[in-house]
């Protein structure tokens, strides 16, 4: 297999396991060469990640501010290295030069990712997952945004259980 296969020579599947083993191992390496950090969210949340990134996420890598982009959080600390990856694989303007210096002074790859120093974070999370709450600041519509069945009761996800 080659690096230069496009969508159209190899099966979706097979770029698919191709495209999450790239960002697990962009972020191993990340890890690996900053002796700092965790691999284990990177390898263990790619394929999550790389769905809802290349199937259902509004962004565009050209314009970070765009006001009607969608945004991604990743409050996780030491496994930031996923987020890096999925930045620079979609074409937000980090370098792999930039990846190669994750944790490194002055970099624009912290070791917890900073609002306004790397385009496409979305949030500063601080260390210990001090931005949980940030999302639930942002405005958004208020809708179901599926149906769940519990035992015999059917509610709202958006909606807190009733006693």
């Amino acid at each position: 297999m080659t690096l230069a296969m496009t969508r159209s020579t190899v099966a979706l599947p097979a770029l698919d396991e191709l495209c999450v083993n790239t960002l697990r191992f962009l972020a191993v390496d990340m890890v690996q060469k900053a002796n700092s950090g965790h691999p284990g969210l990177p390898l263990g949340s790619a394929a999550m990640a790389y769905a809802l990134w290349d199937r259902l996420l509004k962004f565009n890598p050209r314009d970070p501010l765009w006001p009607d982009r969608d945004r991604f959080v990743l409050s996780a600390g030491h496994g930031c290295a996923l987020l890096y990856a999925l930045l620079h694989v979609t074409g937000f303007d980090l370098p792999l030069e930039e990846l190669e210096r994750f944790r490194q002074w002055g970099s624009r790859t912290p070791g917890h990712p900073e609002y306004g120093r790397t385009p496409g974070v979305e949030a500063t999370t601080g260390p210990l997952g001090q931005a949980w709450p940030t999302p639930s600041a942002w405005p958004s519509p208020r809708v179901p945004l599926q149906r769940a069945s519990i035992g015999r009761s059917t509610r709202s996800l958006t909606t807190p259980p009733t006693s």
